[in-house]
């Protein structure tokens, strides 16, 4: 598959939608191309009773909405029991199922969608304790902005028009990771649909319930992933931008549509799109990374907003050395430890990637994305229980495990995804409610 090459090759393997004819018919079909389908019909032969045809075409609509829904299914499914556990957690730690909901940092986002970054309530701070003008400046303004928009439309109080924002955000970003499981080489429906359930059961995935902005960053990245792979430029680089006005993760992005996009212009495909798709994509970002230099008068405002208020700069991954040494020697907590772990399990997911692009299975601008995603998270200072939530957007990293768990028997994989659901909703359960730092 190309760099940014469309879904031909993933065409010849997807399943096929139930009811649909066959894209290459048989020998000695008698439907033949450039006929119409009055000389489908047998010259004689039984026919069906009229009544079955009837029954057969009211219900054929019905399969396919529920095939088309089936994403959203299972991603609410997942996010459901994650819910159910949280709020026995935190029955069991004297909190409230909606205060676990928006809490950290979901307080400044709430903040932001109500009174944008001129009227923030006055409690919210830094880690530090500070708060200056320019402190809200540090929160990008999608998932706000959002919120916002939601809470006008719905005339639901503030939390839970954040939490429908979320909600919708997380379906959208469901439907756009089935895609691009099946786009894949070797991908199918079967594989999207187990990517989809990796995707709403990786360890943090609590926060696609929260009032945090990763569901609406992963939406915006996963179609800007699905539009890259069918070649449909100018769709992946308005994706990205859009991704770029939510996290600053969308740098991800903006390598690896502009890599693809220069690669195409090197080889002369896809005429004037991908000039115009590659640059494109680091519209959001760039954009906001220059108001806020305008705010503070500076052109790395927003990184030194970051590292004044939340220590997080990027030291190339000596930081977070130091605390897995820390964490695995003395064992202090099972966050730290499991946070550790995951972080190794993402470096081996990826090390896999690479080795599937060089035989050609994974296309490489999703390892790019992965890779890029990977390094700002380990490279970076901080916050170090928030390594393990910092990984959401690394779903592309999911792709070769739900793979060879499509390729599985159904036992097994049923068996592994359900592992997946339940470790998935107890470790966000505890992230919240029982760990007494942010996340």
């Amino acid at each position: 598959m190309s760099a940014a090459g469309g879904d031909g090759g993933a065409e010849a393997v997807r399943d096929p939608v139930p009811g649909s004819l066959p894209r290459e018919l048989p020998a000695g079909s008698p439907i033949r191309p450039g006929h119409g389908a009055r000389h489908a019909l047998p010259a004689e032969g039984p026919t069906e009773p009229l009544a079955a045809v009837r029954g057969r075409a009211r219900a054929v609509p019905w399969a396919a909405v529920g095939h088309a829904l089936l994403p959203a299914a299972l991603f609410l499914g997942v996010r459901a029991v994650g819910i159910v556990v949280l709020a026995m957690v935190a029955t069991r730690q004297g909190t409230r199922l909606g205060d676990e909901l928006g809490s950290w940092d979901g307080q400044w986002f709430l903040g932001l969608a109500q009174g944008g970054y001129d009227d923030v309530p006055i409690g919210l701070s830094d880690a530090y304790g500070h708060r200056s003008g320019e402190t809200p400046l540090a929160f990008f303004p999608g998932y706000p902005a959002t919120v916002a928009g939601v809470r006008f439309v719905t005339g639901l109080p503030l939390l839970p028009a954040a939490l429908v924002a979320t909600v919708l955000a997380g379906i959208v970003a469901a439907h756009g990771v089935a895609r691009l499981g099946e786009l894949v080489p070797g991908g199918s429906r079967r594989v999207g649909l187990v990517l989809v359930v990796l995707f709403a059961s990786t360890p943090m995935a609590v926060v696609f319930s929260m009032a945090y902005s990763e569901a609406l960053f992963c939406a915006a990245a996963a179609w800007a992933l699905v539009f890259l792979l069918r070649g449909q430029w100018v769709g992946a680089g308005l994706a990205a931008a859009a991704a770029g006005l939510v996290r600053p993760t969308a740098a991800a992005l903006v390598a690896a549509v502009g890599l693809a996009a220069l690669v195409a212009v090197v080889a002369r495909r896809d005429g004037w799109r991908p000039w115009l798709g590659g640059p494109l994509a680091a519209a959001g970002l760039l954009a906001y990374l220059g108001y806020v230099a305008t705010r503070t008068g500076s052109p790395t405002g927003w990184f030194a907003l970051q590292q004044r208020g939340w220590d997080s700069r990027f030291d190339g991954g000596r930081a977070t050395a130091s605390f897995a040494v820390a964490a695995l020697a003395d064992g202090r907590s099972v966050m730290e430890v499991a946070t550790v772990g995951i972080l190794l399990g993402a470096v081996a997911l990826l090390v896999v990637s690479v080795a599937q692009a060089v035989r050609r299975w994974m296309p490489w601008p999703l390892v790019v994305y992965s890779a890029v995603v990977l390094l700002m998270d380990v490279g970076s200072n901080g916050l170090m229980g928030s390594k393990a939530r910092l990984l959401v957007p690394a779903f592309t990293l999911l792709l070769p495990m739900a793979v060879g768990l499509a390729r599985r028997r159904p036992g097994t994989r049923v068996s592994v995804l359900v592992a997946a659901v339940l470790v998935s909703a107890w470790f966000g359960a505890y992230a919240l409610a029982d760990w007494p730092y942010a996340i």
